[in-house]
C-alpha cells in the first residue's frame, strides 16, 4: 500500500479571521497598560535625573526597595493583612445589609414605606464625618473602622439594588407567574437576573468607597494597617513609605475591581453587552 502524501492543504492552519483576531486580542489586552507604563517611566526618569525632587516624589526603584525591606521585616505583610481583614469584614456586613434592604424595599411597598425615607436621610450624612463620633463611642479599636467601612458600603449597594429591581420589566414578572412560578421562583429566575447588572455596578462602586473609608479610618485612628503605615511615614518624613502605601491602596483597588469584573463576565454571559464583549 502506498503511504499517504501530506500536502499543504491537508495540514490544518488557522483561518484568516482567526489570524487577524489574535493581534487584535493582544492589542486590546495591552492597551489599558500603556498609560500606567508611560507614567512609571516618566516617574522613574524624572526622579532619577533630578527633574522631580526626591523629597516630593522618590524614584519608583527606591519605593520598591523600601517595600522589599519592609517585607523582609514582616511589617509590610502585617499591615496588608490587617487592612484586608478590615475591608473584608466591613464590606461583607455593608454589602449584605444593602442587598437585604434593597430587595425588601424593591419588592415590597410596605418595606419601602418603613425603611426608605429613613435610609435616605442617613445617606445624606457624610459617613467620614462620623469618624470623631465613632472614636468617642468605640475608641480606636477595630469596631469603628469596620463600622465605617460597612456604612460607606451599604448605600451604593442598596440604591443600585433597588433601582435594578424596579428596572425589571413588569411583563417579564407576569410572564413568569403565568408559567407557574411562585414568589421565590419569580425572584430567583426573573428579578435577580434582571437586576444583576445594576447590583454588580453598585458592588463595584461600593468597593471603591470601602477602600476610601478605610484610608481615612486607618490614618486618623489606628496602630496598624496600610493607613497607619502612611501616617507614621508622614511623621518620620519618609516620602518613600507614603508613596508605597498609596501604591498598595491602588493595587488593592485594582484587584478588587478586577475580581468584580470577572464575576460580571461569568454571571452576565446572557447579557447582550457582555456577550458582545466576549465575542469581540
Amino acid at each position: 500500500m502506498s503511504e499517504p502524501v501530506l500536502t499543504v492543504d491537508s495540514v490544518s492552519t488557522p483561518s484568516a479571521p482567526a489570524r487577524r483576531a489574535r493581534p487584535g486580542r493582544v492589542w486590546r489586552a495591552g492597551l489599558p497598560w500603556v498609560v500606567p507604563v508611560v507614567l512609571l517611566v516618566v516617574w522613574q526618569t524624572g526622579s532619577s535625573t533630578g527633574l522631580i525632587p526626591e523629597e516630593v516624589l522618590p524614584p519608583i526603584s527606591e519605593v520598591l526597595d523600601t517595600g522589599r525591606y519592609l517585607e523582609g521585616t514582616g511589617e509590610l505583610q502585617r499591615h496588608i493583612l490587617t487592612s484586608l481583614r478590615r475591608i473584608s469584614i466591613g464590606f461583607g456586613i455593608g454589602a449584605a445589609t444593602g442587598l437585604l434592604l434593597g430587595f425588601a424595599v424593591g419588592m415590597s411597598r410596605l418595606a419601602e414605606g418603613l425603611f426608605d425615607r429613613s435610609l435616605q436621610m442617613v445617606r445624606t450624612i457624610p459617613h467620614l464625618a462620623l469618624v470623631p463620633l465613632m472614636i468617642a463611642w468605640f475608641g480606636i479599636g477595630e469596631l469603628p473602622k469596620v463600622l465605617l467601612v460597612a456604612l460607606g458600603t451599604l448605600f451604593p449597594v442598596y440604591l443600585n439594588t433597588v433601582n435594578g429591581i424596579r428596572g425589571v420589566e413588569p411583563k417579564l414578572v407576569e410572564l413568569g407567574r403565568s408559567y407557574g412560578l411562585g414568589p421565590l421562583g419569580v425572584i430567583r429566575q426573573v428579578v435577580v437576573p434582571g437586576a444583576l447588572p445594576s447590583i454588580l455596578t453598585g458592588i463595584r462602586y461600593a468597593l471603591g468607597v470601602a477602600w476610601l473609608t478605610l484610608v481615612v479610618g486607618e490614618t486618623i485612628a489606628s496602630r496598624d494597617g496600610i493607613g497607619f503605615l502612611a501616617q507614621n511615614a508622614r511623621e518620620l518624613l519618609r516620602t518613600d513609605q507614603i508613596v508605597l502605601a498609596v501604591l498598595l491602596y491602588a493595587i488593592a483597588g485594582f484587584l478588587a475591581d478586577a475580581l468584580i469584573r470577572g464575576v460580571e463576565r461569568v454571571t452576565l454571559r446572557w447579557h447582550p453587552h457582555f456577550r458582545r464583549g466576549a465575542s469581540a
